[in-house]
């Protein structure tokens, strides 16, 4: 153990709470490591709607491979999904919860070979399987590719996203055919430049693609064909700051507060975790308890993964939680004259300013919790925040009380802290209302009723 490290525990004890810990932490919203523009924004955003985008899904992502022969049994044990008939050439969107039913975090798991898989996402899932892996009885061994923030020299493999409706399009110009028929993810795989590449059919901003994986060494001859077949279909290599925002059209979460920091049987694990890992939180929502921020599978639309076919860490809570009720994930689409004000308040020589609105992505902590209201009482909170050009609106998710969950329903959002945290991304800045329209999750039509099947 390093001179200095700290675990979460001795860090939770240190700061009094876990709730006093992360909302004065400076941990900032997770930060891609690419290009911001190669163009602008606004049109790279366009492109997945409207053409075509290319994204680099390379560097901000963290690959945990699992390889033994109980592979199978750790993540199984781990994972609230169904590994009935998971085989080569599928991949799922693996999620795990603590023993009392909460989310710790979700990855996109990838099956490699028999006995060997690929786990990649943000490290909250990948930390959870880590620890079990290495504390547990299981012939397993796990090799950690952290992200290019982290990591010394290149990543392992390449990732690249081809999305929107020409995606296709740009894929047979690259391949030089046909491409093979592959259900919503499922992997194929395809040549292109004599390269073998791993192809995904999923995609972040709910419109059809694929993402392409292969070896590191191989990854700019690949892409210079991507782009090459792309030119007659005006394909766009879409930036960090644009991709950072495909996840609002998607309705993903992509960082809810982790249920770790509480529970005896959650110790162990505590003590294991760097307290680096701790995060931070930010947003208007504020309870002292750090469990008002813990969220189910079920409100985070992750129910229809839970599968009770197998024994895993929180099936017996989830089973009481099964038949409901459950708060529901929702798009909340801002009221733009309210977002206009927020901008207005930065010109106005006296008083404080609203909280900054940064563009396209808002959030301006790991894990975004803002209030909202409805009649002075609070009905769920919202997450993750910014704007999509393609809706020319600001968008957030949120898990709300069922009364408010239909389209169309009314509801506040407090923008900014009260009183404001001492985080380096809050400036001195006063809390305003925002008048927001609940629609549902994800919000665009496609994305929501063609994007598994097309």
């Amino acid at each position: 153990m390093s001179e200095g490290w700290e675990s979460l525990e001795g860090a939770i004890l240190r700061a009094g709470s876990p709730v006093a810990l992360l909302r004065e932490a400076p941990a900032a919203p997770y930060t891609f490591p690419v290009t911001p523009e190669f163009s602008n924004w606004r049109d790279e955003q366009r492109a997945w709607r409207e053409g075509c985008a290319l994204l680099d899904q390379s560097h901000h992502m963290t690959d945990l491979y699992v390889e033994g022969p109980d592979a199978v049994e750790l993540l199984s044990s781990l994972g609230v999904n169904s590994f009935e008939g998971f085989a080569p050439d599928k991949a799922k969107q693996f999620v795990a919860c603590n023993p009392d039913g909460y989310v710790i975090g979700d990855a996109i798991l990838y099956c490699l070979g028999e006995g060997s898989f690929d786990l990649v996402g943000h490290p909250m899932a990948l930390d959870w399987v880590q620890y079990h892996a290495e504390r547990g009885d299981y012939d397993v061994e796990v090799e950690r590719d952290e992200n290019s923030l982290l990591r010394q020299g290149p990543p392992r493999v390449y990732r690249y996203e081809v999305q929107g409706p020409l995606a296709p399009e740009v894929l047979r110009e690259a391949v030089g055919g046909e491409l093979p028929e592959v259900r919503f993810f499922g992997v194929a795989e395809v040549t292109i430049s004599g390269c073998r590449v791993r192809a995904l059919r999923h995609g972040m901003a709910g419109q059809p693609g694929f993402e392409l994986s292969g070896p590191w060494e191989e990854g700019e001859r690949v892409l210079e064909v991507l782009v090459r077949a792309g030119e007659k279909f005006g394909l766009r290599r879409a930036g960090s700051l644009a991709y950072s925002a495909a996840n609002l059209e998607s309705a993903w979460v992509p960082a809810p507060c982790p249920a770790i920091y509480t529970g005896e049987q959650m110790k162990p694990y505590r003590e294991w975790l760097p307290a680096r890992r701790a995060g931070s939180l930010g947003g208007s929502f504020y309870s002292e308890r750090i469990e008002d921020y813990y969220l189910t599978p079920y409100e985070l639309g992750y129910g229809r993964f839970v599968k009770f076919d197998h024994d895993f860490v929180g099936r017996e809570a989830l089973e009481e939680m099964a038949e409901g009720p459950h708060r529901r994930k929702v798009t909340l689409v801002w009221e733009g004259e309210d977002v206009k004000e927020v901008f207005a308040s930065l010109f106005e020589r006296e008083g404080l300013p609203a909280k900054y609105i940064n563009l396209p992505k808002a959030r301006y902590a790991l894990f975004h919790y803002d209030r909202v209201v409805k009649d002075g009482r609070t009905v769920g909170v919202s997450t993750d925040c910014g704007y999509s050009h393609n809706e020319r609106s600001m968008l957030s998710l949120a898990v709300v009380d069922e009364e408010v969950a239909e389209p169309g329903s009314e509801v506040v959002l407090l923008w900014g802290e009260e009183p404001n945290s001492s985080k380096p991304t809050v400036e001195e800045h006063r809390q305003v209302e925002i008048k927001a329209t609940v629609q549902p999750a994800p919000l665009v039509e496609f994305a929501r009723t063609a994007y598994r099947s097309s």
